[in-house]
């Protein structure tokens, strides 16, 4: 069952989603919240690296660069880039609820896509979210740190998972604060 409005701030006032900082009032809608973007990327050095070998034990976070964004300055997303990045909010969520991340139909409209496939944040998730950057567009987009850059819809589960995310044996990307590339890199042979 997705939350409703009325639900979300329920959840969030009982602390079973926690979002901070406080989202403001206007970044509620009708079943789900905005998140803004924060300033923090990470872009491919594909000048330095010819290919992803998932085979290599590489981290793949080797392969990119960081870029922090001044504050008032854009982040420029030319037609056919892929870049990293981290929302400005910090969710954590309680054993019995998941989040859904979704891309805003403005930001499509214009060839900006949000997430390629990692939209599920897992009961017991906290942290932020790592946004998956591309624009299928044929001119640059500016992209500013603060600015609406997702939604995030809430589901209830019948149970409090047995595995919440924090507990689970290897989880990956549990309380990132920067966006983190993809952990994958050796894991292909197994």
């Amino acid at each position: 069952m997705v939350l409703s409005d009325i639900d979300i701030r329920k959840y969030v006032a009982g602390g079973k989603i926690r979002v901070s900082p406080e989202l403001p009032e206007a970044h509620i809608g009708s079943c789900s919240v905005d998140f803004r973007l924060g300033s923090e990327f990470s872009i491919f050095e594909h000048s330095k690296h010819p290919y992803i070998d998932l085979r290599n034990p590489v981290e793949i976070q080797k392969l990119m660069r960081p870029i922090v964004v001044a504050e008032g300055e854009p982040f420029i997303l030319q037609p056919r880039e892929f870049a990293l990045a981290i929302t400005y909010e910090h969710l954590e969520l309680a054993d019995d609820v998941l989040g859904r991340l979704e891309g805003r139909s403005s930001l499509g409209r214009i060839g900006i896509i949000v997430h390629g496939t990692a939209g599920l944040f897992d009961p017991g998730w906290s942290g932020k979210a790592t946004l998956e950057l591309s624009n299928l567009g044929i001119m640059p987009v500016a992209l500013y740190p603060g600015m609406r850059i997702c939604s995030m819809t809430f589901e209830q589960l019948s149970t409090p998972s047995s595995m919440p995310y924090r507990r689970k044996p290897g989880n990956k990307y549990s309380g990132q604060q920067s966006p983190l590339a993809s952990k994958l890199a050796g894991e292909s042979s197994r």
